[in-house]
Protein backbone atom coordinates (compact mmCIF):
# COMPACT_ATOMS: atom_id res chain seq x y z
CA UNK A 1 0.00 0.00 0.00
CA UNK A 2 1.21 3.60 -0.64
CA UNK A 3 1.80 6.00 1.89
CA UNK A 4 -1.47 7.88 1.39
CA UNK A 5 -3.19 4.99 1.14
CA UNK A 6 -1.90 4.10 4.78
CA UNK A 7 -3.04 7.18 6.00
CA UNK A 8 -6.27 6.53 4.18
CA UNK A 9 -6.89 3.28 5.96
CA UNK A 10 -5.04 4.69 10.11
CA UNK A 11 -7.13 7.76 10.02
CA UNK A 12 -10.69 6.18 10.55
CA UNK A 13 -9.45 4.07 13.24
CA UNK A 14 -7.29 6.56 15.20
CA UNK A 15 -9.89 9.31 15.30
CA UNK A 16 -12.57 6.21 16.28
CA UNK A 17 -10.14 4.94 19.73
CA UNK A 18 -9.94 8.97 20.22
CA UNK A 19 -13.88 9.78 19.99
CA UNK A 20 -14.71 6.45 22.17
CA UNK A 21 -11.53 7.23 24.91
CA UNK A 22 -12.80 10.50 25.13
CA UNK A 23 -16.95 10.17 24.92
CA UNK A 24 -16.16 7.21 27.41
CA UNK A 25 -14.64 9.07 30.49
CA UNK A 26 -17.33 11.74 30.08
CA UNK A 27 -20.20 9.31 29.86
CA UNK A 28 -19.02 7.39 32.99
CA UNK A 29 -18.94 10.51 35.22
CA UNK A 30 -22.47 11.56 34.11
CA UNK A 31 -23.59 7.92 33.82
CA UNK A 32 -21.79 7.49 37.34
CA UNK A 33 -23.56 10.09 39.17
CA UNK A 34 -27.17 9.93 37.81
CA UNK A 35 -27.16 5.97 38.41
CA UNK A 36 -26.00 6.51 41.95
CA UNK A 37 -28.33 9.40 42.83
CA UNK A 38 -31.20 7.22 40.86
CA UNK A 39 -30.59 4.17 42.83
CA UNK A 40 -30.39 6.13 46.28
CA UNK A 41 -33.28 8.24 46.22
CA UNK A 42 -36.89 8.46 45.47
CA UNK A 43 -38.92 11.26 44.43
CA UNK A 44 -42.07 12.07 42.81
CA UNK A 45 -41.70 11.53 38.70
CA UNK A 46 -38.65 9.42 38.53
CA UNK A 47 -39.80 6.71 36.44
CA UNK A 48 -40.46 9.90 34.06
CA UNK A 49 -37.13 10.77 34.25
CA UNK A 50 -35.81 7.43 34.04
CA UNK A 51 -37.60 6.66 31.16
CA UNK A 52 -36.24 9.86 29.54
CA UNK A 53 -32.42 8.95 30.80
CA UNK A 54 -33.35 5.13 28.39
CA UNK A 55 -35.04 6.74 25.67
CA UNK A 56 -31.59 7.10 23.78
CA UNK A 57 -31.41 3.38 24.05
CA UNK A 58 -34.77 2.69 21.88
CA UNK A 59 -34.56 5.87 19.49
CA UNK A 60 -33.25 5.34 15.79
CA UNK A 61 -29.90 6.58 16.11
CA UNK A 62 -31.05 8.77 12.81
CA UNK A 63 -33.64 10.66 15.63
CA UNK A 64 -31.23 11.29 18.08
CA UNK A 65 -28.67 12.79 15.76
CA UNK A 66 -31.42 14.85 13.96
CA UNK A 67 -32.41 16.21 17.96
CA UNK A 68 -28.54 16.48 18.52
CA UNK A 69 -28.48 18.89 15.05
CA UNK A 70 -31.41 20.84 16.10
CA UNK A 71 -30.33 21.19 19.54
CA UNK A 72 -26.42 22.23 18.55
CA UNK A 73 -26.92 23.94 15.73
CA UNK A 74 -26.34 27.46 14.72
CA UNK A 75 -30.12 28.79 15.31
CA UNK A 76 -30.02 27.18 19.05
CA UNK A 77 -29.33 29.46 21.84
CA UNK A 78 -26.90 26.59 22.91
CA UNK A 79 -24.72 25.78 19.31
CA UNK A 80 -24.61 30.11 19.18
CA UNK A 81 -22.82 29.75 22.90
CA UNK A 82 -20.60 26.83 21.72
CA UNK A 83 -19.85 28.99 18.42
CA UNK A 84 -18.87 32.31 20.65
CA UNK A 85 -17.30 30.07 23.17
CA UNK A 86 -15.24 27.72 20.54
CA UNK A 87 -14.67 30.82 17.59
CA UNK A 88 -16.38 27.77 15.11
CA UNK A 89 -19.95 25.67 14.89
CA UNK A 90 -19.34 22.27 16.93
CA UNK A 91 -21.13 20.63 13.70
CA UNK A 92 -19.24 18.34 11.32
CA UNK A 93 -16.27 18.33 14.03
CA UNK A 94 -15.03 15.49 15.24
CA UNK A 95 -15.98 17.15 18.55
CA UNK A 96 -19.35 16.70 17.40
CA UNK A 97 -18.70 13.25 17.05
CA UNK A 98 -17.77 12.84 20.67
CA UNK A 99 -21.10 14.27 21.52
CA UNK A 100 -22.87 11.78 19.89
CA UNK A 101 -21.39 8.83 21.36
CA UNK A 102 -21.71 10.37 24.95
CA UNK A 103 -25.68 10.41 24.09
CA UNK A 104 -26.14 7.20 22.78
CA UNK A 105 -23.57 5.04 25.23
CA UNK A 106 -25.33 7.03 28.50
CA UNK A 107 -27.81 4.97 28.96
CA UNK A 108 -26.23 1.71 28.72
CA UNK A 109 -23.58 3.24 31.43
CA UNK A 110 -26.27 4.43 33.15
CA UNK A 111 -28.15 1.28 33.33
CA UNK A 112 -24.83 -1.09 34.07
CA UNK A 113 -24.14 1.58 36.53
CA UNK A 114 -27.11 1.26 38.35
CA UNK A 115 -27.55 -2.51 38.54
CA UNK A 116 -24.10 -2.34 40.15
CA UNK A 117 -25.01 0.54 43.14
CA UNK A 118 -28.05 -1.66 43.82
CA UNK A 119 -25.67 -4.74 44.48
CA UNK A 120 -24.46 -2.60 47.25
CA UNK A 121 -25.71 -3.29 50.58
CA UNK A 122 -27.12 -0.54 51.83
CA UNK A 123 -26.31 -2.28 55.68
CA UNK A 124 -23.10 -1.84 54.65
CA UNK A 125 -23.54 1.70 53.54
CA UNK A 126 -25.34 2.24 56.68
CA UNK A 127 -22.56 0.84 58.89
CA UNK A 128 -20.21 3.41 57.32
CA UNK A 129 -22.76 5.91 58.26
CA UNK A 130 -23.19 5.22 61.58
CA UNK A 131 -19.13 4.69 62.14
CA UNK A 132 -18.81 8.80 61.06
CA UNK A 133 -18.05 8.47 57.56
CA UNK A 134 -19.42 11.57 55.56
CA UNK A 135 -21.46 10.81 52.26
CA UNK A 136 -18.82 10.87 49.92
CA UNK A 137 -16.64 8.88 52.26
CA UNK A 138 -18.70 5.96 51.77
CA UNK A 139 -19.28 6.19 48.26
CA UNK A 140 -15.39 6.57 47.94
CA UNK A 141 -14.68 3.44 50.51
CA UNK A 142 -17.19 1.27 50.40
CA UNK A 143 -19.96 1.88 47.37
CA UNK A 144 -17.47 2.25 44.58
CA UNK A 145 -15.03 -0.61 45.85
CA UNK A 146 -18.40 -3.29 45.88
CA UNK A 147 -19.74 -1.94 42.57
CA UNK A 148 -16.44 -1.86 40.81
CA UNK A 149 -17.28 -4.92 38.53
CA UNK A 150 -19.84 -3.05 37.07
CA UNK A 151 -17.92 0.31 37.04
CA UNK A 152 -15.34 -1.51 35.23
CA UNK A 153 -17.99 -3.07 32.95
CA UNK A 154 -19.79 0.22 32.05
CA UNK A 155 -16.86 1.94 31.17
CA UNK A 156 -15.77 -0.94 28.70
CA UNK A 157 -19.45 -1.41 27.45
CA UNK A 158 -19.60 2.64 26.94
CA UNK A 159 -16.05 2.57 25.05
CA UNK A 160 -17.38 -0.20 22.86
CA UNK A 161 -20.32 1.64 21.84
CA UNK A 162 -18.86 4.99 21.43
CA UNK A 163 -16.79 2.96 19.19
CA UNK A 164 -19.11 1.85 17.06
CA UNK A 165 -21.56 4.75 16.94
CA UNK A 166 -22.87 5.20 13.08
CA UNK A 167 -26.61 7.30 12.40
CA UNK A 168 -25.71 10.27 15.60
CA UNK A 169 -22.46 10.72 13.77
CA UNK A 170 -23.03 10.77 10.40
CA UNK A 171 -26.24 13.19 10.99
CA UNK A 172 -24.35 15.66 13.21
CA UNK A 173 -20.39 14.96 12.44
CA UNK A 174 -20.80 13.93 8.79
CA UNK A 175 -18.42 11.59 6.65
CA UNK A 176 -15.39 14.10 6.29
CA UNK A 177 -11.90 12.48 5.49
CA UNK A 178 -9.39 13.17 7.76
CA UNK A 179 -11.87 15.15 9.81
CA UNK A 180 -14.29 13.53 11.18
CA UNK A 181 -14.63 10.47 9.49
CA UNK A 182 -14.96 7.17 11.84
CA UNK A 183 -14.92 3.75 11.36
CA UNK A 184 -18.04 2.88 11.02
CA UNK A 185 -18.87 5.81 8.20
CA UNK A 186 -15.56 5.24 6.57
CA UNK A 187 -17.00 1.01 6.31
CA UNK A 188 -20.30 2.62 4.78
CA UNK A 189 -18.64 4.76 2.72
CA UNK A 190 -16.15 1.71 1.34
CA UNK A 191 -19.27 -0.67 0.43
CA UNK A 192 -21.18 2.38 -1.39
CA UNK A 193 -18.05 2.43 -3.42
CA UNK A 194 -17.18 -0.60 -4.08
CA UNK A 195 -14.23 -1.28 -2.24
CA UNK A 196 -14.90 -4.48 -0.67
CA UNK A 197 -11.49 -4.81 0.04
CA UNK A 198 -11.16 -1.71 2.65
CA UNK A 199 -14.46 -2.30 3.61
CA UNK A 200 -13.10 -5.52 5.06
CA UNK A 201 -10.11 -4.47 6.79
CA UNK A 202 -12.02 -1.99 8.80
CA UNK A 203 -14.09 -4.20 9.79
CA UNK A 204 -12.20 -6.26 11.13
CA UNK A 205 -10.23 -4.07 12.58
CA UNK A 206 -13.49 -3.45 14.77
CA UNK A 207 -14.55 -6.95 14.97
CA UNK A 208 -11.22 -7.71 17.04
CA UNK A 209 -11.30 -4.28 18.93
CA UNK A 210 -14.98 -5.30 20.03
CA UNK A 211 -14.60 -9.07 20.47
CA UNK A 212 -11.47 -8.05 23.04
CA UNK A 213 -13.25 -5.74 24.67
CA UNK A 214 -16.23 -8.18 25.48
CA UNK A 215 -13.85 -10.68 25.96
CA UNK A 216 -13.03 -8.79 29.13
CA UNK A 217 -16.03 -7.56 30.40
CA UNK A 218 -17.44 -11.31 30.46
CA UNK A 219 -13.98 -12.36 32.01
CA UNK A 220 -14.29 -9.56 34.79
CA UNK A 221 -18.25 -10.89 35.37
CA UNK A 222 -16.81 -14.54 36.00
CA UNK A 223 -14.31 -13.65 38.85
Amino acid sequence: MEQIAWREFFDPILLSLKVAAISSVFVLVLGGLAAWGMSRRSFRGKSFVETAILLPLVLPPTVVGFILLVVLGKKSWIGAGMEMLFNQSIIFTWGAAVIASIVVAFPLVYQTMKTGFASVSRDVEDAGRSSGAKEWQVLRYITLPLAWHSITAAYILGFARGLGEFGATLMIAGNIPHKTQTLPTAIYIAVESGNQTLAWCWAGTIIVISFALVLFVNRKSAN
